[in-house]
C-alpha cells in the first residue's frame, strides 16, 4: 500500500477534489511524478484494486515490457489522461 502525506493536499484530477496525496512518486519517472502532484491516496488506492482485476483477468506480467505498457496504458485511461476504453474484467459489482 502507498502511503498518504496528510499534510499535502492535490488538485486529484480523478476525484476532482484536493484531497490527501501520495507521500512519493509511484514511479521513478517523469510520469511517477505527475502522478505524484495530480493524483490523491485515495485514487491511487482506487486504481491499486482496479489494477488487480486487470492483471488476473489477463494474465499481466509486470515484468515484462509489454505488460508495464498494457498497464500503464490502462492507468492513463482510467485517470482519463488518455482516450479509450478501458480493458473489461470478469469483476462485477455486488448487487445492494
Amino acid at each position: 500500500m502507498a502511503k498518504a502525506d496528510p499534510e499535502r493536499l492535490v488538485a486529484c484530477i480523478k476525484l476532482g477534489e484536493e484531497l490527501p496525496g501520495l507521500a512519493r512518486p509511484p514511479f521513478p519517472t517523469e510520469f511517477g511524478r505527475y502522478l505524484h502532484e495530480n493524483v490523491s491516496h485515495q485514487a491511487w488506492e482506487q486504481w491499486l484494486e482496479e489494477s488487480v482485476r486487470l492483471i488476473n483477468t489477463y494474465r499481466v506480467d509486470l515484468s515484462s515490457p509489454e505488460g508495464t505498457e498494457f498497464m500503464l496504458k490502462q492507468l492513463k485511461i482510467w485517470l482519463g489522461i488518455e482516450e479509450g476504453e478501458l480493458a473489461q474484467t470478469a469483476w462485477t459489482p455486488a448487487e445492494e
